[in-house]
Protein backbone atom coordinates (compact mmCIF):
# COMPACT_ATOMS: atom_id res chain seq x y z
CA UNK A 1 0.00 0.00 0.00
CA UNK A 2 1.22 3.33 -1.09
CA UNK A 3 1.95 5.98 1.76
CA UNK A 4 -0.31 8.65 2.50
CA UNK A 5 0.57 11.91 4.65
CA UNK A 6 -1.38 14.86 6.12
CA UNK A 7 -0.18 17.81 7.17
CA UNK A 8 -1.43 20.55 9.34
CA UNK A 9 -0.78 24.15 9.49
CA UNK A 10 -2.56 26.36 12.65
CA UNK A 11 -2.12 29.83 11.19
CA UNK A 12 -3.02 30.83 14.68
CA UNK A 13 -2.09 27.92 17.21
CA UNK A 14 -1.40 29.87 19.97
CA UNK A 15 -4.19 33.12 19.79
CA UNK A 16 -6.94 30.20 18.58
CA UNK A 17 -6.05 27.95 22.00
CA UNK A 18 -6.09 31.20 23.90
CA UNK A 19 -9.19 32.00 21.95
CA UNK A 20 -11.09 28.75 23.04
CA UNK A 21 -10.25 29.22 26.47
CA UNK A 22 -11.54 32.94 26.30
CA UNK A 23 -14.37 33.28 23.97
CA UNK A 24 -14.18 36.63 24.82
CA UNK A 25 -11.30 37.74 22.84
CA UNK A 26 -12.67 35.70 19.84
CA UNK A 27 -13.75 38.61 17.98
CA UNK A 28 -11.44 41.04 19.01
CA UNK A 29 -8.01 41.87 17.83
CA UNK A 30 -5.33 40.56 20.05
CA UNK A 31 -1.38 39.62 20.26
CA UNK A 32 0.99 37.42 22.49
CA UNK A 33 3.89 39.11 23.19
CA UNK A 34 7.56 38.32 24.77
CA UNK A 35 11.02 40.36 25.20
CA UNK A 36 13.74 39.92 23.54
CA UNK A 37 16.67 41.69 23.76
CA UNK A 38 15.25 44.29 26.29
CA UNK A 39 12.59 45.09 23.80
CA UNK A 40 8.79 43.51 23.91
CA UNK A 41 7.72 42.41 20.50
CA UNK A 42 4.54 40.82 19.47
CA UNK A 43 5.05 36.78 19.46
CA UNK A 44 1.87 35.81 17.59
CA UNK A 45 -1.40 37.47 16.33
CA UNK A 46 -4.79 36.41 15.96
CA UNK A 47 -6.46 37.18 12.03
CA UNK A 48 -8.46 39.99 13.17
CA UNK A 49 -5.10 41.44 14.27
CA UNK A 50 -2.98 40.96 11.12
CA UNK A 51 -6.38 42.31 8.97
CA UNK A 52 -5.33 45.48 10.74
CA UNK A 53 -1.64 45.11 9.61
CA UNK A 54 -0.53 44.02 12.81
CA UNK A 55 2.31 41.03 12.34
CA UNK A 56 4.90 38.91 14.52
CA UNK A 57 7.88 40.59 15.44
CA UNK A 58 6.21 44.00 15.42
CA UNK A 59 7.17 46.24 18.85
CA UNK A 60 4.05 46.45 20.99
CA UNK A 61 4.25 50.41 21.18
CA UNK A 62 4.18 50.31 17.51
CA UNK A 63 1.09 47.92 17.24
CA UNK A 64 -0.74 49.86 19.81
CA UNK A 65 0.05 52.73 17.84
CA UNK A 66 -1.80 51.64 14.78
CA UNK A 67 -4.79 49.99 17.11
CA UNK A 68 -5.14 51.48 20.49
CA UNK A 69 -7.40 49.00 21.44
CA UNK A 70 -5.13 45.80 20.64
CA UNK A 71 -5.27 42.85 23.74
CA UNK A 72 -1.56 41.96 24.71
CA UNK A 73 -1.51 38.77 26.18
CA UNK A 74 1.92 37.76 27.89
CA UNK A 75 3.41 34.64 25.70
CA UNK A 76 4.39 31.50 27.13
CA UNK A 77 7.85 29.60 26.61
CA UNK A 78 7.20 26.45 24.69
CA UNK A 79 3.83 26.72 25.09
CA UNK A 80 3.02 25.56 21.62
CA UNK A 81 4.57 22.22 21.97
CA UNK A 82 1.74 21.76 24.91
CA UNK A 83 -1.04 22.70 22.79
CA UNK A 84 0.10 20.09 19.64
CA UNK A 85 0.91 17.46 21.88
CA UNK A 86 -2.95 18.26 22.95
CA UNK A 87 -3.82 18.39 19.27
CA UNK A 88 -1.84 14.96 18.63
CA UNK A 89 -3.75 13.04 21.25
CA UNK A 90 -6.99 13.99 19.82
CA UNK A 91 -5.92 13.33 16.35
CA UNK A 92 -5.62 9.74 17.60
CA UNK A 93 -9.46 8.97 16.24
CA UNK A 94 -7.76 9.80 12.84
CA UNK A 95 -4.30 7.94 12.49
CA UNK A 96 -2.31 6.12 15.13
CA UNK A 97 0.91 7.69 13.79
CA UNK A 98 0.68 11.77 14.62
CA UNK A 99 3.94 13.60 14.72
CA UNK A 100 4.54 17.40 16.01
CA UNK A 101 5.81 19.20 13.23
CA UNK A 102 7.19 22.15 15.82
CA UNK A 103 6.36 25.56 16.28
CA UNK A 104 2.94 25.13 14.68
CA UNK A 105 1.97 21.99 12.59
CA UNK A 106 1.54 18.13 13.04
CA UNK A 107 2.18 15.34 10.46
CA UNK A 108 0.06 12.55 10.21
CA UNK A 109 0.62 9.12 8.55
CA UNK A 110 -3.27 8.48 7.15
CA UNK A 111 -2.00 5.16 5.45
CA UNK A 112 -5.05 2.75 5.07
CA UNK A 113 -7.01 5.75 7.28
CA UNK A 114 -8.97 7.53 4.63
CA UNK A 115 -11.18 4.66 3.65
CA UNK A 116 -13.35 4.86 6.85
CA UNK A 117 -14.92 8.45 5.53
CA UNK A 118 -15.40 7.48 2.28
CA UNK A 119 -11.87 8.95 0.72
CA UNK A 120 -9.67 11.04 1.20
CA UNK A 121 -11.94 14.00 0.50
CA UNK A 122 -13.92 13.19 3.34
CA UNK A 123 -11.30 12.19 5.47
CA UNK A 124 -9.89 15.73 5.06
CA UNK A 125 -13.35 17.53 4.81
CA UNK A 126 -14.34 16.13 8.43
CA UNK A 127 -10.65 17.13 9.86
CA UNK A 128 -10.55 20.58 9.24
CA UNK A 129 -14.44 20.69 9.95
CA UNK A 130 -13.65 19.45 13.45
CA UNK A 131 -10.71 21.88 14.05
CA UNK A 132 -12.82 24.86 12.51
CA UNK A 133 -15.75 23.91 15.30
CA UNK A 134 -13.35 24.03 17.88
CA UNK A 135 -11.82 27.41 16.44
CA UNK A 136 -8.84 26.27 15.28
CA UNK A 137 -8.14 28.09 11.32
CA UNK A 138 -5.74 25.02 9.87
CA UNK A 139 -4.26 24.78 6.22
CA UNK A 140 -4.42 20.92 5.10
CA UNK A 141 -3.09 18.72 3.02
CA UNK A 142 -1.95 15.18 1.67
CA UNK A 143 0.16 13.76 -0.40
CA UNK A 144 2.20 10.58 -1.13
CA UNK A 145 5.35 12.59 1.12
CA UNK A 146 5.28 14.58 3.71
CA UNK A 147 7.68 17.10 1.78
CA UNK A 148 5.22 17.45 -0.48
CA UNK A 149 2.64 17.97 1.96
CA UNK A 150 4.31 20.18 4.33
CA UNK A 151 4.90 22.34 1.09
CA UNK A 152 1.25 22.52 0.38
CA UNK A 153 -0.26 23.25 3.27
CA UNK A 154 1.89 26.40 4.10
CA UNK A 155 2.15 27.78 0.27
CA UNK A 156 -1.36 26.27 -1.67
CA UNK A 157 -4.56 26.49 -0.50
CA UNK A 158 -6.17 25.49 2.74
CA UNK A 159 -7.66 22.30 1.24
CA UNK A 160 -5.24 20.44 -1.36
CA UNK A 161 -4.97 16.60 -2.18
CA UNK A 162 -1.99 15.83 -4.52
CA UNK A 163 -2.82 12.57 -6.39
CA UNK A 164 -0.69 9.89 -5.88
CA UNK A 165 2.43 10.10 -7.39
CA UNK A 166 1.70 13.64 -9.03
CA UNK A 167 3.72 15.50 -6.67
CA UNK A 168 6.76 16.78 -8.89
CA UNK A 169 4.12 18.35 -11.21
CA UNK A 170 2.29 20.08 -8.20
CA UNK A 171 5.51 21.33 -6.76
CA UNK A 172 6.87 23.03 -9.73
CA UNK A 173 4.66 26.41 -9.16
CA UNK A 174 5.47 27.04 -5.53
CA UNK A 175 8.80 28.74 -4.21
CA UNK A 176 11.43 27.36 -3.06
CA UNK A 177 10.72 27.82 0.66
CA UNK A 178 8.31 25.06 0.07
CA UNK A 179 10.96 22.54 0.21
CA UNK A 180 11.80 23.47 4.03
CA UNK A 181 15.09 25.38 2.82
CA UNK A 182 17.56 26.74 5.43
CA UNK A 183 16.77 30.80 5.31
CA UNK A 184 20.07 31.43 3.89
CA UNK A 185 19.66 28.95 1.30
CA UNK A 186 16.24 30.75 0.02
CA UNK A 187 18.26 33.95 0.21
CA UNK A 188 20.63 33.05 -2.28
CA UNK A 189 18.43 31.65 -4.16
CA UNK A 190 16.22 34.87 -4.43
CA UNK A 191 19.31 36.51 -5.05
CA UNK A 192 20.18 34.05 -8.37
CA UNK A 193 16.72 35.00 -9.94
CA UNK A 194 15.39 31.31 -8.78
CA UNK A 195 12.22 32.08 -6.79
CA UNK A 196 10.12 28.53 -7.82
CA UNK A 197 10.63 25.26 -7.51
CA UNK A 198 10.64 24.87 -11.62
CA UNK A 199 13.58 27.29 -11.39
CA UNK A 200 15.60 24.45 -9.63
CA UNK A 201 14.42 21.26 -10.14
CA UNK A 202 15.67 21.09 -13.61
CA UNK A 203 19.03 22.28 -12.73
CA UNK A 204 21.94 19.61 -12.85
CA UNK A 205 22.19 17.85 -9.19
CA UNK A 206 26.11 18.28 -9.34
CA UNK A 207 25.58 22.14 -9.84
CA UNK A 208 23.03 22.44 -7.24
CA UNK A 209 25.04 20.56 -4.71
CA UNK A 210 28.43 22.79 -5.28
CA UNK A 211 26.70 25.95 -5.61
CA UNK A 212 24.02 25.37 -2.23
CA UNK A 213 25.58 22.34 -0.41
CA UNK A 214 23.56 18.40 0.22
CA UNK A 215 20.58 19.94 2.10
CA UNK A 216 19.10 21.26 -0.83
CA UNK A 217 19.48 17.80 -2.63
CA UNK A 218 17.87 16.20 0.69
CA UNK A 219 14.23 18.52 0.74
CA UNK A 220 14.20 17.84 -2.99
CA UNK A 221 14.19 13.84 -2.60
CA UNK A 222 12.33 14.42 0.34
CA UNK A 223 9.43 15.99 -1.32
CA UNK A 224 9.63 14.20 -4.70
CA UNK A 225 10.56 10.80 -4.01
CA UNK A 226 9.82 10.35 -0.02
CA UNK A 227 13.53 10.08 1.18
CA UNK A 228 13.71 8.95 4.41
CA UNK A 229 13.03 11.89 6.98
CA UNK A 230 12.52 11.45 11.22
CA UNK A 231 8.93 10.73 12.25
CA UNK A 232 8.42 10.26 15.71
CA UNK A 233 4.91 9.91 16.63
CA UNK A 234 3.68 11.50 19.51
CA UNK A 235 1.67 8.27 21.08
CA UNK A 236 3.44 5.37 19.31
CA UNK A 237 1.09 2.30 18.85
CA UNK A 238 1.58 0.04 20.79
CA UNK A 239 1.19 -3.84 19.67
CA UNK A 240 -1.94 -5.06 21.67
CA UNK A 241 -4.16 -2.08 20.40
CA UNK A 242 -7.33 -2.24 19.32
CA UNK A 243 -10.32 0.35 17.92
CA UNK A 244 -13.63 1.11 17.40
CA UNK A 245 -15.13 3.67 16.25
CA UNK A 246 -18.76 4.75 16.33
CA UNK A 247 -21.54 5.79 13.61
CA UNK A 248 -23.22 7.83 16.33
CA UNK A 249 -21.91 9.11 19.50
CA UNK A 250 -22.45 7.14 22.72
CA UNK A 251 -23.98 9.13 25.31
CA UNK A 252 -24.96 5.86 27.59
CA UNK A 253 -23.22 3.30 30.53
CA UNK A 254 -24.82 0.33 28.48
CA UNK A 255 -22.98 1.48 25.06
CA UNK A 256 -19.70 2.18 27.08
CA UNK A 257 -19.75 -1.54 28.47
CA UNK A 258 -21.03 -2.83 24.89
CA UNK A 259 -17.86 -1.16 22.97
CA UNK A 260 -15.45 -2.35 26.22
CA UNK A 261 -16.60 -5.70 25.75
CA UNK A 262 -16.11 -5.73 22.36
CA UNK A 263 -12.38 -4.90 22.58
CA UNK A 264 -11.68 -6.96 25.07
CA UNK A 265 -12.67 -10.12 23.34
CA UNK A 266 -10.30 -8.58 20.11
CA UNK A 267 -7.25 -8.10 22.72
CA UNK A 268 -7.85 -11.14 24.69
CA UNK A 269 -7.96 -13.14 21.74
CA UNK A 270 -4.86 -11.70 20.51
CA UNK A 271 -3.11 -12.45 23.62
CA UNK A 272 -4.04 -16.10 23.86
CA UNK A 273 -2.74 -16.88 20.73
CA UNK A 274 0.29 -15.45 21.15
CA UNK A 275 1.01 -17.07 24.80
CA UNK A 276 0.77 -13.78 26.36
CA UNK A 277 -1.28 -12.10 29.54
CA UNK A 278 -1.64 -8.18 30.27
CA UNK A 279 -0.55 -6.18 33.12
CA UNK A 280 -1.52 -2.84 32.18
CA UNK A 281 -4.60 -1.95 30.29
CA UNK A 282 -5.67 1.31 29.28
CA UNK A 283 -9.16 2.37 27.82
CA UNK A 284 -9.52 5.67 26.10
CA UNK A 285 -12.79 7.86 25.46
CA UNK A 286 -12.46 9.90 22.51
CA UNK A 287 -15.27 12.97 23.23
CA UNK A 288 -16.91 14.88 20.75
CA UNK A 289 -15.90 17.83 21.84
CA UNK A 290 -11.93 16.76 21.98
CA UNK A 291 -11.48 15.54 25.22
CA UNK A 292 -10.44 11.84 25.73
CA UNK A 293 -11.41 9.89 29.27
CA UNK A 294 -9.02 7.21 30.10
CA UNK A 295 -9.58 4.66 32.57
CA UNK A 296 -6.19 2.47 33.59
CA UNK A 297 -6.45 -1.24 35.55
CA UNK A 298 -3.41 -3.56 36.54
CA UNK A 299 -3.15 -7.13 37.75
CA UNK A 300 -1.21 -8.53 39.48
CA UNK A 301 -0.25 -11.59 37.07
CA UNK A 302 -0.73 -11.70 33.27
CA UNK A 303 -4.16 -12.67 32.22
CA UNK A 304 -6.41 -12.96 29.06
CA UNK A 305 -9.44 -13.54 31.15
CA UNK A 306 -11.96 -11.24 29.93
CA UNK A 307 -14.78 -11.51 32.05
CA UNK A 308 -12.08 -10.82 34.94
CA UNK A 309 -10.88 -7.96 32.71
CA UNK A 310 -14.15 -6.06 32.13
CA UNK A 311 -14.99 -6.55 36.09
CA UNK A 312 -11.60 -4.56 36.98
CA UNK A 313 -12.65 -1.78 34.55
CA UNK A 314 -16.03 -2.05 35.31
CA UNK A 315 -15.70 -0.58 38.91
CA UNK A 316 -14.00 2.54 37.20
CA UNK A 317 -16.72 2.81 34.27
CA UNK A 318 -18.54 5.66 36.44
CA UNK A 319 -15.69 8.31 36.41
CA UNK A 320 -16.39 8.19 32.40
CA UNK A 321 -17.92 11.52 31.45
CA UNK A 322 -19.37 10.96 28.21
CA UNK A 323 -20.60 14.81 27.90
CA UNK A 324 -21.98 15.41 23.85
CA UNK A 325 -20.99 11.56 23.36
CA UNK A 326 -17.91 9.00 22.58
CA UNK A 327 -17.03 8.65 18.73
CA UNK A 328 -13.72 6.50 19.45
CA UNK A 329 -13.00 3.91 21.83
CA UNK A 330 -9.51 2.63 22.19
CA UNK A 331 -8.63 -0.05 24.25
CA UNK A 332 -4.32 -0.79 24.52
CA UNK A 333 -2.15 -3.15 26.57
CA UNK A 334 0.60 -1.51 27.27
CA UNK A 335 2.55 -3.67 29.62
CA UNK A 336 2.66 -7.86 28.45
CA UNK A 337 3.90 -10.54 30.17
CA UNK A 338 3.73 -14.64 28.97
CA UNK A 339 0.99 -16.28 30.21
CA UNK A 340 1.62 -19.13 31.68
CA UNK A 341 -0.15 -22.28 31.08
CA UNK A 342 -1.53 -23.98 34.11
CA UNK A 343 -3.24 -27.49 33.63
CA UNK A 344 -6.37 -27.83 36.44
CA UNK A 345 -7.52 -31.65 37.43
CA UNK A 346 -10.85 -32.20 39.41
CA UNK A 347 -8.95 -33.99 41.77
CA UNK A 348 -5.82 -30.97 42.83
CA UNK A 349 -7.13 -27.68 44.71
CA UNK A 350 -4.64 -25.19 43.73
CA UNK A 351 -3.90 -22.78 46.49
CA UNK A 352 -1.21 -19.96 47.84
CA UNK A 353 -0.45 -17.31 45.73
CA UNK A 354 -0.52 -19.14 42.60
CA UNK A 355 -4.25 -19.92 43.06
CA UNK A 356 -5.83 -17.96 39.90
CA UNK A 357 -9.20 -17.41 42.07
CA UNK A 358 -7.32 -15.54 45.07
CA UNK A 359 -5.13 -13.48 41.87
CA UNK A 360 -8.32 -12.18 40.55
CA UNK A 361 -9.72 -11.44 44.01
CA UNK A 362 -6.26 -9.40 44.67
CA UNK A 363 -7.05 -7.45 41.38
CA UNK A 364 -10.36 -6.66 41.94
CA UNK A 365 -9.50 -5.44 45.36
CA UNK A 366 -6.44 -3.16 44.12
CA UNK A 367 -8.38 -1.91 41.29
CA UNK A 368 -11.59 -0.37 44.02
CA UNK A 369 -9.28 0.73 46.87
CA UNK A 370 -5.77 1.44 45.54
CA UNK A 371 -2.59 -0.62 44.47
CA UNK A 372 -1.22 0.98 47.23
CA UNK A 373 -3.46 -0.61 49.85
CA UNK A 374 -2.51 -4.21 49.03
CA UNK A 375 1.37 -5.20 50.22
CA UNK A 376 2.89 -8.10 50.06
CA UNK A 377 6.48 -8.85 52.34
CA UNK A 378 9.47 -10.83 52.00
CA UNK A 379 11.86 -10.97 54.26
CA UNK A 380 15.36 -9.10 53.89
CA UNK A 381 18.79 -9.97 55.18
CA UNK A 382 18.83 -7.57 58.19
CA UNK A 383 18.97 -8.35 61.93
CA UNK A 384 17.00 -5.33 62.96
CA UNK A 385 13.32 -5.58 62.78
CA UNK A 386 12.31 -3.09 60.84
CA UNK A 387 15.31 -3.62 57.91
CA UNK A 388 14.56 -7.53 58.12
CA UNK A 389 11.48 -7.06 55.70
CA UNK A 390 10.93 -5.37 52.55
CA UNK A 391 8.00 -5.08 49.74
CA UNK A 392 7.38 -7.52 46.69
CA UNK A 393 7.11 -6.09 43.70
CA UNK A 394 5.00 -9.36 42.28
CA UNK A 395 3.54 -12.52 43.25
CA UNK A 396 5.69 -14.06 41.82
CA UNK A 397 9.18 -13.02 43.48
CA UNK A 398 10.63 -15.18 45.67
CA UNK A 399 12.61 -14.38 48.83
CA UNK A 400 16.58 -14.26 49.04
CA UNK A 401 16.96 -15.43 52.34
CA UNK A 402 14.41 -17.98 54.36
CA UNK A 403 12.07 -16.39 56.88
CA UNK A 404 12.78 -16.44 60.74
CA UNK A 405 10.38 -16.22 63.75
CA UNK A 406 12.47 -14.74 66.27
CA UNK A 407 11.46 -10.89 67.04
CA UNK A 408 8.97 -10.71 63.87
CA UNK A 409 5.91 -9.15 65.80
CA UNK A 410 3.18 -9.46 63.73
CA UNK A 411 2.52 -5.61 63.90
CA UNK A 412 5.48 -3.75 63.83
CA UNK A 413 5.75 0.11 64.89
CA UNK A 414 7.26 1.71 62.51
CA UNK A 415 8.65 3.82 65.55
CA UNK A 416 9.40 2.11 68.37
CA UNK A 417 7.32 4.22 71.04
CA UNK A 418 9.28 5.07 74.34
CA UNK A 419 8.27 3.31 77.48
CA UNK A 420 8.53 3.47 81.29
CA UNK A 421 10.25 0.08 82.63
CA UNK A 422 10.62 -1.42 85.88
CA UNK A 423 13.79 -3.62 85.56
CA UNK A 424 16.45 -5.30 87.79
CA UNK A 425 19.96 -4.95 86.48
CA UNK A 426 22.09 -5.42 84.77
CA UNK A 427 20.86 -8.01 82.23
CA UNK A 428 17.22 -9.14 84.11
CA UNK A 429 13.96 -9.16 82.01
CA UNK A 430 11.75 -6.53 83.08
CA UNK A 431 9.42 -6.50 85.93
CA UNK A 432 6.26 -4.54 84.26
CA UNK A 433 6.29 -1.48 81.62
CA UNK A 434 3.91 1.56 81.43
CA UNK A 435 2.73 1.91 77.59
CA UNK A 436 0.31 4.62 76.97
CA UNK A 437 -0.92 5.43 80.82
CA UNK A 438 -1.46 1.52 81.06
CA UNK A 439 0.62 -0.37 83.30
CA UNK A 440 1.68 -4.08 82.13
CA UNK A 441 2.48 -6.19 85.05
CA UNK A 442 4.95 -9.00 83.43
CA UNK A 443 4.44 -12.51 83.83
CA UNK A 444 6.84 -14.03 81.33
CA UNK A 445 9.74 -13.06 79.41
CA UNK A 446 12.90 -14.26 77.07
CA UNK A 447 15.38 -12.65 76.06
CA UNK A 448 17.43 -10.37 76.22
CA UNK A 449 18.81 -11.04 72.31
CA UNK A 450 21.15 -8.49 71.82
CA UNK A 451 21.72 -6.98 68.12
CA UNK A 452 23.92 -4.72 67.58
CA UNK A 453 23.56 -1.67 64.96
CA UNK A 454 24.55 -1.99 61.16
CA UNK A 455 28.13 -0.37 60.93
CA UNK A 456 27.42 -0.19 57.43
CA UNK A 457 24.27 1.91 57.57
CA UNK A 458 24.68 4.36 60.60
CA UNK A 459 26.00 4.08 63.74
CA UNK A 460 24.55 4.14 67.16
CA UNK A 461 23.97 1.96 70.84
CA UNK A 462 22.98 -1.39 70.46
CA UNK A 463 19.65 -3.08 71.23
CA UNK A 464 18.73 -5.60 74.01
CA UNK A 465 15.35 -7.25 72.79
CA UNK A 466 12.85 -8.88 74.86
CA UNK A 467 9.89 -10.87 73.58
CA UNK A 468 7.18 -10.45 77.22
CA UNK A 469 3.97 -11.28 77.88
CA UNK A 470 1.47 -9.48 80.82
CA UNK A 471 -0.71 -10.89 83.34
CA UNK A 472 -3.95 -10.61 80.45
CA UNK A 473 -2.07 -12.26 77.73
CA UNK A 474 -0.87 -9.56 75.77
CA UNK A 475 2.49 -10.33 73.64
CA UNK A 476 4.80 -7.45 73.53
CA UNK A 477 8.61 -6.92 71.69
CA UNK A 478 10.40 -4.38 73.65
CA UNK A 479 14.38 -3.36 74.30
CA UNK A 480 16.67 -1.67 75.88
CA UNK A 481 18.66 0.83 74.27
CA UNK A 482 22.48 0.51 75.11
CA UNK A 483 23.61 -0.17 78.40
CA UNK A 484 22.73 0.88 82.11
CA UNK A 485 25.03 3.84 82.17
CA UNK A 486 23.86 7.22 83.73
CA UNK A 487 25.39 9.17 80.58
CA UNK A 488 24.63 6.56 77.60
CA UNK A 489 21.45 5.11 79.19
CA UNK A 490 18.71 5.65 75.78
CA UNK A 491 15.99 4.04 77.60
CA UNK A 492 13.60 1.25 76.76
CA UNK A 493 10.93 0.88 73.69
CA UNK A 494 7.76 -0.77 72.49
CA UNK A 495 8.69 -2.00 69.30
CA UNK A 496 5.58 -4.31 68.39
CA UNK A 497 3.05 -6.53 69.35
CA UNK A 498 3.29 -10.57 68.97
CA UNK A 499 -0.52 -11.26 69.71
Amino acid sequence: MKQRFVTIWFRFLKTDWHQRRKPELKDIPFALSKKEHGRELLSSVNSHALHLGITPSMAVADARVRYPALQVLKDEEGHENTILTGLATWFNRYSPWVALDLPDGLIVNATGCAHLWGGEQGYLTDIIERLAAFGYAAHIAIADTIGAAWAFSRFGGTFTIIKPGDQLTALRSLPVASLRLQIETTERLHKLGLHTVNDIITMPRSVLQRRFGEHILNRINQAVTGALEPFEPVHPPVQYQHRLPCLEPILTRMGIEIALNQLLEKLCHQLKSEGKGLRTCTFHCFRVDGKVEMVTIGTNRPTAHQSHLFRLFEVKLDGIEPALGIELFLLEASQVDDLLAQQERLWEVQGGLTSTPLVELLDRLSTRFGAHRLKRYLPDAHHWPERSIKYATTLEEQPSVPWTSHLRPVRLLSVPASIEVTAPIPDYPPMNFRYQGKLHIIKKADGPKRIEQEWWLQKGEHRDYYAVEDEVGGRYCIFRLGHYDAQKFGGWFLHGFFA
